[in-house]
């Protein structure tokens, strides 16, 4: 059994609300607005306190609320663009990086989260950090040894277990050496 993941149950969440409380998405919007805080636990609590709320289905909506009443987890291509917000030079450098990874795992997903895109086959084995003149490509490596091409990972957002990483700068780089490296991460994370 596959679990569900944060997108689905916020979708899930979205389109039961009315049907559940009796209040579309917009007017709970404006209830929150309504209410004496914006801070986000003191929301979370009033939203159990008075309106009934389980703790999940609150911190879902007070999430919603704070992100101007969009999706928070559903809109993974505004999570994409918002890293290359400050690095625009760096997407055809990503998308042949994207290719190249596709080309290596057919089944991988590519999932952009907040600070990193995820590379993963159930689990993930490589993290991309967006930098406005490199791209960041971490991999679970273990205790390989770092050298001119693989070096210690410095990625924000990943698991600890992102050890290593090579700097991609241009799509010629993508070679044998890197396939390999991200075929050993893989390995390791299955």
């Amino acid at each position: 059994m596959s679990q569900k993941t944060s997108g689905e149950f916020e979708k899930e969440f979205m389109d039961g609300l009315a049907k559940k409380t009796g209040k579309d998405l917009k007017e709970w919007m404006a209830t929150i607005d309504a209410f004496a805080s914006q801070k986000r636990n003191e929301v979370i609590a009033w939203l159990k306190s008075e309106h009934g709320f389980g703790h999940m289905n609150a911190s879902l909506l007070a999430g919603i609320h704070a992100n101007d009443g969009k999706p928070v987890y559903q809109s993974t291509s505004d999570l994409l663009e918002n890293q290359f917000a400050k690095a625009a030079g760096m997407r055809s450098v990503y998308e042949a990086f994207i290719d190249f990874a596709k080309a290596n795992f057919p089944d991988a997903t590519v999932l952009p989260k907040k600070t990193y895109v995820s590379i993963l086959e159930n689990r993930e084995f490589a993290a991309v950090n967006i930098k406005p003149k490199e791209l960041r490509i971490g991999l679970d490596l273990g205790d390989r040894p770092f050298d001119e091409k693989i070096e210690k990972a410095k990625l924000s957002g990943p698991m600890p277990r992102i050890s290593h990483m090579f700097v991609l700068t241009d799509a010629k780089q993508l070679d044998a050496d890197i396939a390999e490296a991200l075929k050993q991460s893989h390995a390791r994370c299955h």
